[in-house]
């Protein structure tokens, strides 16, 4: 029996929305954010020892890591390879760009994007009032001069393989496409204006469109990716 420890407004969405690609069924455990911290709570650390989520369960198995979980459920699963590179050479583009963004979704993409939720959370962070005129030019600084520059060069990058390609690794869904689903989305809920990028506007709403993510949305909720920023 799969077992799914779900952490809501988190990256746990994509381990759902997979599980609904592929037809399994599974039972979802969900746990609630701290609303002072938007930390996991305490629990999480009895499933695995950094009380993170997604953890997935399958039998004796528990795997934690949402990238490694898709290729987990690619891999045992997907026995026709609906969502995955078909039996390719490794040096095939379709199965290297899989391989690509299952990696580049964490590895590049997420740290500018948690750099600025964590800036974010600075600047609305209670201090000394002779201390927020200084915060805020930090973090003022830091976002116009490093952050900001790392979220368009991100996006550009993203907005440039989408207009050469239907989905990320090629014509054909993903895998791939499930693991970049969430950066793409932090971004429209972090970095403001999409309104550069209609390429990945149109790859939000696609995913928007898919049965099966819908019933992921219903079964783990709606993200909203503010992360208690507001």
């Amino acid at each position: 029996m799969i077992t799914v420890h779900h952490l809501e407004q988190s990256r746990s969405q994509r381990v759902l929305w997979m599980l609904e690609e592929l037809g399994l069924a599974y039972e979802l455990v969900s746990y609630k954010r701290d609303p002072k911290t938007w930390l996991a709570p305490a629990e999480l650390r009895k499933v695995h020892p950094l009380g993170k989520s997604p953890v997935l369960q399958d039998d004796t198995l528990v795997l934690a890591e949402s990238g490694a979980i898709l290729e987990y459920l690619a891999d045992r699963y997907d026995l026709q390879r609906s969502l995955s590179p078909q039996p390719l050479p490794v040096q095939a583009p379709e199965r290297l760009q899989y391989h690509y963004w299952m990696q580049y979704a964490e590895g590049s993409a997420m740290p500018p994007l948690l750099m600025s939720l964590v800036f974010a959370k600075v600047r609305k962070a209670p201090m000394p009032f002779f201390a927020r005129p200084v915060a805020h030019s930090i973090v003022d600084k830091v976002m116009k001069t490093f952050i900001g520059p790392q979220l368009r060069l991100h996006l550009g990058w993203m907005e440039q393989t989408l207009n050469q390609s239907a989905w990320f690794a090629g014509e054909r869904f993903s895998a791939a496409d499930i693991q970049m689903s969430f950066p793409i989305q932090a971004a429209a809920a972090r970095a403001g204006s999409m309104a550069d990028y209609p390429q990945l506007q149109a790859f939000l709403a696609r995913i928007a469109q898919r049965p099966a993510f819908q019933r992921a949305v219903q079964r783990g909720g709606a993200l909203d990716l503010l992360g208690g920023t507001r």
